[in-house]
């Protein structure tokens, strides 16, 4: 009895001591993160630094807290594109910046579309006098445009500039589930629908390639059209026609090749463009090393200009990233999270509301909970307006359809109006063991569906038919908003995919235009003039802890060196993305999903964290995926 005591003692004074532990360290987080936080005081005359280790994302997923004090990296920081494009703005018409510099060096690029958003805004410090200076390791093609907007384009002696333009290979698993014995049995609606066709092809089919070299052929023309804009000299032919060929020309010396090519101005290290930079901005007087500069961080920046609020609210709802059922995000747009939002807000006395999309679509239920949700604002009788923005395709198309207006831009992404569903099954693979299924069954549809021993008739016949009236819906959306019959609608949906330009055409997008325009259009709906409205941003600040965690990461001035970001690393990341979509198509086969209007074809967009949806249990379950779709 005595030394089982002893062990109690022993076990109490354990719980004791970790649980003081977890307090103190929580203290400690919270301090930190109270006093880490930017104040006007941080804004320091010389340079605004934007530092984008990262991607630039129109919404920033979440933090998971429990997942970050858990992993031993830093999070992967994400900047949204109108931080960016305001921090701009603002520093354009502010004494106190002389300069902006870029560093691009571990930069994950973005969508097109938010990406010329930040050029324009470069464009506007550069006509109020003042330069930009950019600088990396290695630019791709989104560093690339980006950096097309700076006065002076630096490379490191060890790096280059390397345009690969938009396309690639996708995974095709058609071959390889046939030799698995895996059964995929695919139900769509739409001859372009191809976002099936890896599980049941083994390349691309010719109406899927017919309309993908049409997009990325438009996509391509507005990168270089804006290329060339910002910089005159810059030679995308001499960098593109034959790679080898330019790259051999310079002795395989890919910083002088991308001086050649016009691609950037100067080779030099960081020290040496820090050096520069001080130049024009002042040496930092806080930082004696060699290459430092007076400057103010982005995330300062933005803590010290904060927008104004005049007048009456407009409301503006991002649904960002792949639309699933639930709760999910920001950075993936769950649409009971959205449709809470946007009924929060309607006791807000908006003037109007605006939808901000930047999806390709997901679950069919998901989207009509958005759509239904943004319809209860509109019966209210106040303006609603859609902005596109790099992709809403499918289920983003599906939520804009409330919009009486819809803005978009050349290169934003849209259409995909079709619906699938894929079921695997492995009755052959496991006939294959000898294993064999039987039963009882009391219906046709008993035990379905059946992913063990295969679909039946019946069940595969009410799933078929379930995603044709799910697209007549679709239609019918669409039909009703733009003004058209669903044949009319039809003609041009069946999944296929088309830029903003020839969307506009198609009748599926009213006019040109971003964010502020949209904003525009909606205050003048709702009879308000400049000065009169400010923009609300439904859900900003919602997530305290994420907040939190968000503001204890490395900043501009504080960050550490990452890993180098030069023509090698790039190779190994793309390597690395491509075995995360060989993991990714394999799961979203056996993921049990319901329909979905999901633009899998679309070229892929830095993103967060994708949330699964909840596998259904038992029979019912099962059949509420008939009814489920995105």
């Amino acid at each position: 009895m005595v030394f089982a005591h002893k062990v109690w003692r022993l076990l109490v004074a354990i719980k004791d001591g970790l649980a003081l532990l977890f307090l103190l360290l929580f203290f400690l987080v919270l301090f930190a993160g109270l006093s880490g936080r930017p104040s006007k005081g941080a804004v320091r005359e010389g340079a605004l630094l934007l530092k984008l280790d990262g991607a630039v994302v129109e919404e920033p997923a979440e933090i998971d807290p429990l997942a970050q004090l858990l992993s031993s990296e830093a999070p992967i920081h994400q900047y949204r594109t109108r931080d960016i494009v305001h921090a701009l703005r603002t520093a354009a018409r502010d004494d106190r910046v002389r300069t902006v510099v870029l560093d691009l060096s571990r930069f994950m690029g973005g969508g097109l579309v938010s990406l010329q958003d930040v050029g324009s805004a470069l464009d506007e410090v550069r006509t109020a006098k003042k330069p930009v200076l950019a600088y990396a390791t290695a630019y791709t093609d989104d560093g690339v445009l980006l950096a097309a907007h700076a006065s002076e384009v630096w490379v490191d002696p060890f790096g280059g500039s390397f345009v690969m333009g938009p396309g690639g290979n996708n995974l095709y698993y058609g071959r390889l589930l046939e030799k698995l014995k895996v059964t995929a049995h695919v139900f769509r609606v739409g001859t372009f629908k191809s976002a099936v066709e890896p599980w049941i092809r083994n390349d691309q089919s010719a109406e899927a390639r017919a309309n993908s070299q049409a997009l990325y052929a438009s996509l391509w023309e507005s990168w270089k059209g804006d290329v060339a804009k910002a910089r005159p000299r810059a030679n995308i032919d001499m960098a593109t026609r034959d790679p080898g060929g330019w790259l051999r020309a310079s002795g395989g010396d890919a910083a002088k090749a991308a001086l050649a090519a016009g691609l950037v101005d100067r080779i030099g290290d960081r020290t040496t463009f820090g050096k520069r930079v001080a130049e024009l901005a002042g040496e930092d007087k806080l930082d004696k090393r060699p290459g430092q500069f007076a400057h103010t961080s982005l995330r300062s920046w933005l803590a010290a200009n904060a927008p104004p609020t005049p007048g009456k609210p407009i409301g503006v709802v991002t649904v960002a990233g792949e639309i699933v059922d639930g709760d999910a995000g920001p950075g993936t747009a769950g649409g009971d999270r959205i449709a809470e939002l946007l009924d929060d807000a309607l006791d807000d006395d908006l003037a109007a509301l605006v939808v901000r999309v930047d999806s390709p679509g997901g679950s069919v239920l998901a989207s009509e909970v958005i759509r239904t949700a943004i319809e209860r604002h509109k019966a209210k009788g106040i303006p609603v307006v859609v902005s596109m923005a790099n992709l809403a395709a499918s289920g983003g198309y599906w939520v804009a359809t409330p919009g009486s207006r819809i803005f978009a831009e050349p290169a934003t992404i849209t259409g995909s109006i079709g619906i699938f569903a894929v079921v695997p099954s492995f009755e052959r693979a496991l006939g294959d063991f000898g294993i064999s299924g039987d039963g009882v069954k009391t219906t046709p549809i008993s035990g379905q569906p059946d992913v063990m021993f295969g679909l039946s008739p019946a069940i595969s016949e009410m799933i078929q038919a379930n995603m044709e009236s799910g697209y007549a819906r679709f239609l019918g959306h669409v039909a009703k908003a733009r003004g058209k019959t669903t044949e009319q609608v039809d003609a041009i949906a069946q999944g296929q995919v088309w830029d903003g330009g020839t969307a506009q055409q198609k009748g599926l997008v009213d006019q040109f235009g971003g964010l502020e325009e949209a904003l525009a259009h909606a205050a003048k709906a709702a009879r308000l003039e400049q000065g009169e409205w400010h923009a609300v941003y439904l859900g900003d600040g919602a997530q305290p802890y994420g907040g939190l965690l968000a503001r204890l990461t490395p900043d501009e001035d504080t960050a550490p060196p990452g890993a180098v970001h030069d023509w090698a690393g790039i190779a190994s990341a793309r390597q690395a993305a491509m075995l995360a979509q060989a993991l990714s198509g394999a799961e979203n086969l056996l993921k049990v999903r319901g329909a979905q209007a999901l633009c899998l074809e679309c070229p892929a967009q830095p993103a967060g964290a994708r949330q699964s949806a909840a596998r259904p249990e038992g029979p019912l379950g099962w059949l509420a995926l008939l009814t489920k779709g995105g």
